[in-house]
């Protein structure tokens, strides 16, 4: 879902190429690569990558490279990678389970938010994200936008408003799924996502009112409630290093930090 709602700001293109699907995309104005997706031999599509960077004078380097991609690539091709990580943009791997039951002492403070929610909003609904909601979701997220004083952080909040319409006009064929959060008929926070694979989720998108206190929490929750037994993990994705993110993120004890590296070819010395 991401790769597709945020082409406008990386520029991501897609291509096949025998029985593999490759993406390219743009970070600082440079090409990189995701590792392909297919089940060929990965020594001749990474060839065609080399070859496809060195066509357009790019250097090449492949992003969001987990572990397992890694181990894989230094199977492939020993020797001729390096690479590097960022803190920034490890994703926070949370058990399904966790999130729905918010049991044990560690997440006491989460159930204390939620039952202070109940205890202030008794009247709430929570309901499944349909297109009826869609311009009222709109319209929440332009008031968290228009709240941040941060100039760098109102720029992000619009390019996320971008990927958030063409969510909701491709809905369908992005197989999204989504909740609301309602407090007197009032839409107070909404969250969407898409299944990564057959047993995780990907939470995309979380927006909530800041004026109802808990309504993260809840939104959080209920949401996670909803999603077939089938998804045992809940991607909530990076922090990009925002302080107060990253706080809520680890608030949460995720299962595991999924860490992603940037792989460049190895300079000769």
């Amino acid at each position: 879902m991401n790769l597709m709602s945020w082409r406008f700001v990386y520029q991501t293109e897609l291509a096949f190429h025998q029985d593999w699907l490759v993406f390219r995309f743009k970070v600082d104005n440079a090409f990189a690569y995701l590792p392909p997706i297919g089940l060929g031999d990965w020594n001749d599509i990474l060839f065609e990558m080399m070859a496809d960077a060195r066509a357009h004078g790019e250097e090449f380097r492949l992003m969001g490279v987990c572990p397992h991609s890694l181990e894989r690539l230094n199977e492939t091709m020993p020797d001729r990678f390096v690479w590097t990580s960022d803190r920034n943009y490890t994703d926070y791997i949370y058990l399904r389970e966790s999130l729905a039951q918010l049991g044990g002492k560690k997440l006491q403070p989460k159930r204390n938010h939620i039952n202070r929610f109940e205890r202030f909003y008794p009247d709430y609904e929570f309901s499944l994200l349909t297109n009826d909601d869609f311009a009222e979701c709109l319209s929440l997220a332009e008031k968290w936008r228009s709240e941040k004083e941060d100039e760098t952080v109102r720029q992000g909040a619009l390019n996320e408003q971008g990927s958030l319409r063409f969510c909701f006009e491709n809905w369908e064929r992005l197989c999204g799924r989504g909740g609301v959060l309602r407090v007197g008929g009032k839409i107070v926070a909404f969250t969407y996502g898409a299944g990564i694979n057959y047993d995780t989720f990907d939470v995309c998108m979380e927006k909530a009112d800041v004026d109802y206190e808990g309504a993260f929490t809840m939104i959080n929750r209920e949401f996670v409630r909803s999603l077939p037994d089938s998804y045992i993990y809940i991607n909530r994705e990076e922090d990009l290093g925002i302080e107060g993110l990253r706080r809520a993120k680890l608030s949460y004890h995720p299962h595991f930090l999924l860490h992603k590296h940037t792989v460049k070819l190895r300079t000769e010395e």
